[in-house]
């Protein structure tokens, strides 16, 4: 699976030269139209430039959904059967956890299902860096899982990303999760 650390990179690369472009052609068209002794600019040049910027970003859109780690198994949910489930219930802004520690092996695909039984939270796995690996919304009262294949080494932490009040600040579960090299952990 692709991390998705890469996946925003080559995004952010992808869409800011899009951009760029974008409003260099603004720019450019500003110019001509508004400068005096130059004549504007001829529709057939411009609306072929916008149908060129319009089939390219059409196209960044089209490479980018496949690069997306987790869009397969979503799509392709009943193909896919875990190795590992781990149930979680959130309770007055606390993540219950089955054991202290959730030990995974690489190339593990876990389901994590999560359930609260209060109010709406978030569930987001995080690196040491504090950058995300996925999230998603805890709903009371619906199906709230996840399915990931882990395919590299890691300690991780679990903190909600959904505002549920004041104290939902201090949900966090630091190196809870750690994924060890395939076959160390039962």
């Amino acid at each position: 699976m692709v991390d998705s650390k890469m996946v925003l990179t080559g995004q952010t690369v992808a869409y800011t030269l899009y951009c760029i472009v974008i409003i260099l052609l603004i720019i450019w068209f500003a110019l001509r139209v508004t400068s005096a002794g130059k004549s504007a600019v001829k529709p057939a040049f411009f609306y072929t430039f916008v149908g060129f910027l319009t089939i390219l970003g059409v196209s960044l859109h089209l490479i980018t959904f496949n690069t997306i780690p987790w869009a397969a198994m979503d799509l392709n949910r009943s193909d896919y059967k875990p190795d590992k489930t781990f149930a979680i219930t959130v309770k007055d802004h606390q993540f219950n956890l089955p054991s202290e520690k959730l030990i995974i092996n690489v190339g593990d695909t876990v389901l994590f299902d999560v359930k609260s039984e209060d109010l709406t939270y978030g569930f987001g796995l995080f690196r040491g860096d504090n950058s995300m690996v996925f999230q998603m919304q805890v709903v009371p009262g619906h199906r709230n899982d996840i399915l990931w294949h882990f395919d590299r080494e890691g300690v991780y932490s679990i903190r909600s990303t959904e505002y549920s009040g004041p104290k939902g600040i201090f949900m966090i579960k630091k190196d809870v999760v750690q994924v060890l090299p395939a076959g160390s952990a039962k």
